[in-house]
């Protein structure tokens, strides 16, 4: 068997035990590229490991850093508690409040998990409070958070952006992120309204108890440590938004000068970095990097090519990114598997924008992740209150999660061409 092909059936392997199994398909992912390249491939483990992406860890590790420093010391909890508030109670608009706050939360750094880690225990409890059906709240919330993680600097925007840089397709971040906020934004107010949504808007704080009432508006004060924190992250998007210094730098300084500010403790802080994403990241990275070595990569996009033409390929690898999206990692996997095709696959179908076919894999892989096999989507079930059918919301959750990937089949299509 030849090196391409063995470099085939390793990411294979990896992306069907990141399915099955609760291995970090990152360590996987290295150790499976190390085995091939020096037993297989006469390289040494150096040049296996110059694959690593070190510009993308230090990038990852600053943002996550920085967010979970906010995070910890309560910053984001307080913010959350404002927003909210604002609404009044209005069993209506409390979940558009938690699509538009969750939105916010992501787009400037959180990433999907954190923010859904942070939305979800509030978004529930409040929608048990104000008689808010738990799906409809999940739908809401957590397309919200999902909107926004494909922002520049949020760990899967920079996952996407990187990945997109190397391959010739920088420099529209901002478009790939605006894409993916309006789908969803539809399929988010879209499910919402469908699926009784617009019934809430009947109802108001005069329908609640006095105690929920309370419970609702009540937020805790912003102190000094949360001034400093909401500083530093107003510094990082004017620096990155409007100076273009990387985020990945900008991001590890602002922890760094929290971190001696005394704003949080450091050990927490570091403990709460999502490093099973991270290692994630790093090690697919790694090994697909080996298949564009050994050409495994071009025959997997001949393949592709060989089924699709022009008008069906941006559905045809949109369904295939959504479907395995549902069963695994959308950064850690998808994204860095996929993405790497793309220029392949345009010159050899020929007269396609490869652009196009880049926002149809990152815009399909992201809309499937309020599944309830996703960290997203078990966050909501986990904060939703005892009175509600677990098996039941797990399975609403699933159905949408795996309708999404046609959702993003026909959105691709329709959106790209």
């Amino acid at each position: 068997m030849s090196l391409a092909w063995l470099s085939i059936a390793a990411l294979i392997l990896a992306v069907t035990l990141s399915c099955t199994t609760t291995v970090n398909i990152g360590i996987l992912s290295m150790s499976l590229a190390l085995i091939i390249g020096v037993f297989f491939g006469d390289m040494s483990p150096s040049m296996v490991l110059d694959g690593f992406p070190t510009g993308l860890f230090t990038t990852l590790l600053g943002v996550t850093l920085l967010f979970s420093i906010a995070e910890c010391n309560g910053t984001l909890s307080r913010v959350t508690g404002r927003a909210v508030s604002l609404c009044r109670g209005h069993a209506g608009i409390l979940p558009i409040m938690f699509f538009m706050v969750g939105f916010a939360i992501a787009t400037i750094g959180a990433g999907a998990t954190p923010a859904s880690a942070l939305l979800a225990p509030p978004a529930m409890a409040v929608a048990a409070r104000a008689k808010i059906p738990p799906f409809l709240m999940a739908i809401m919330a957590g397309n919200g958070v999902l909107a926004g993680t494909l922002s520049p600097f949020s760990p899967t925007g920079i996952v996407a952006h990187g990945v997109m840089e190397q391959i010739g397709l920088g420099g529209v971040e901002w478009y790939t992120f605006a894409f993916n906020a309006f789908t969803h934004a539809l399929v988010g107010f879209g499910g919402f309204f469908i699926f009784g949504g617009w019934k809430l808007f009947q109802r108001s704080a005069a329908d609640l108890n006095q105690a929920d009432s309370q419970a609702i508006l009540h937020f805790e004060p912003l102190e000094k440590q949360h001034w400093i924190t909401i500083v530093g992250i107003i510094m990082l998007i004017i620096l990155v938004a409007g100076f273009s210094y990387d985020v990945g730098m900008v991001a590890l300084i602002i922890a760094t000068v929290l971190v001696l500010s005394r704003t949080v403790d450091e050990a927490e802080a570091i403990k709460n970095i999502p490093w099973k994403v991270i290692l994630m990241v790093s090690g697919v990275t790694v090994l697909i990097r080996l298949l564009q070595e050994t050409e495994g990569l071009d025959l997997i996009t001949a393949g592709i090519a060989n089924i699709a033409t022009t008008g069906t390929i941006n559905p045809i690898v949109a369904f295939a990114c959504g479907l395995i999206s549902v069963y695994s990692s959308t950064s850690g996997v998808v994204l860095p598997a996929f993405l790497p095709m793309v220029p392949s696959l345009a010159e050899q179908l020929g007269n396609i924008d490869p652009l196009n076919i880049a926002w149809s894999m990152n815009v399909s892989a992201s809309l499937v992740d309020l599944s309830s096999l996703s960290t997203v989507g078990a966050l909501y079930i986990a904060s939703a209150g005892h009175d509600v059918d677990a098996r039941k919301f797990f399975n609403a959750l699933l159905a949408w999660g795996m309708s999404m990937s046609i959702v993003g089949a026909i959105l691709s299509k329709l959106m790209f061409g």
